[in-house]
Formats: C-alpha cells, structure tokens, sequence
C-alpha cells in the first residue's frame, strides 16, 4: 500500500499553527514550546509566506548574534521550502526531505495551505504501513496453513 500525505493528515489532524510576518522570534519560540512543536507557520492575510522552524532560530539568530526580541520571523523564515499535496506519497516525502536535509514540508490544494508534515509524521506513517504489512503477512500464512 503506497502512503499518501492524506494518511498523515488524517492521523495527525490538519491543524496549523501560524504566526504573521512581524512576530518576533522569542514569541515564535514561546508558541513552539507551548505546543511542544518545531516550526510554526508564517502567514498573512491567510496567504502562506514561510515557515520558522527551531533550527532556523539556531542558525539564523542564535549564530548571527542576533537577538531573539528584535528580530522578526519574517527575517528568518524559509520560504523556499518545497510544496506537496496530499496526494503526493510518503515515500516521495521522505526522499524529498533526505534530498534536501529539510525536516517540514507544507502541504497544499492550489494556493491554499492546508497542512504541514515533519521528518518525524513520514517516519511514523512508514513504521505504521510496516506493521500493517507484518500483520497482513502473518494472517495470510495462518490462513494458508
């Protein structure tokens, strides 16, 4: 069975946990914390613009000598973040994330953001569709016997 974003989604629920342009980092920080996450996602006027994860916070400010309370996430966000869909397979996912060293990927319908994975839901959804396979293996031998 070939895993789809869908599955993920479906899982995990398609909440989105956003920020504008002009929240300062030490918020990002403090909303990422609170919901025990790695990235939020930034967006105004509901368009997507970005997305702010703890290792841009790393490297971007923490590196730079930046300060976490003047800087902005818009400053530091990445917004060339490749798209996906929910049609698009787990498989696809995982190599894309491997291919670019990226942890998060948006996922979208048109224009419209409508969700966001991480390295660790594709990682989840794999071991998951093993299991099911393992399963599915041993009733068909207990069958057969």
């Amino acid at each position: 069975m070939n895993k789809k974003v869908a599955d993920i989604l479906l899982r995990k629920g398609s909440h989105i946990t956003t920020v504008s342009p002009n929240t300062t980092v030490l918020e990002a920080l403090k909303i990422m914390a609170d919901q025990n996450i790695g990235s939020v996602m930034v967006l105004e006027d509901g368009h997507y613009l970005g997305i702010v994860t703890e290792r841009d916070y790393s490297r971007k400010v923490v590196l730079n000598g930046k300060s976490s309370t003047d800087t902005m996430v818009s400053e530091i966000m990445s917004s060339d973040l490749p798209r996906v869909t929910a049609h698009d397979t787990v498989d696809y996912c995982m190599q894309l994330m491997s291919e670019k060293n990226i942890r998060y990927l948006p996922v979208f319908d048109d224009a419209e953001v409508t969700g966001i994975i991480s390295i660790n839901d594709v990682v989840k959804e794999t071991i998951l569709s093993q299991e099911e396979t393992i399963t599915q293996l041993k009733d068909y031998l207990h069958s057969s016997l």
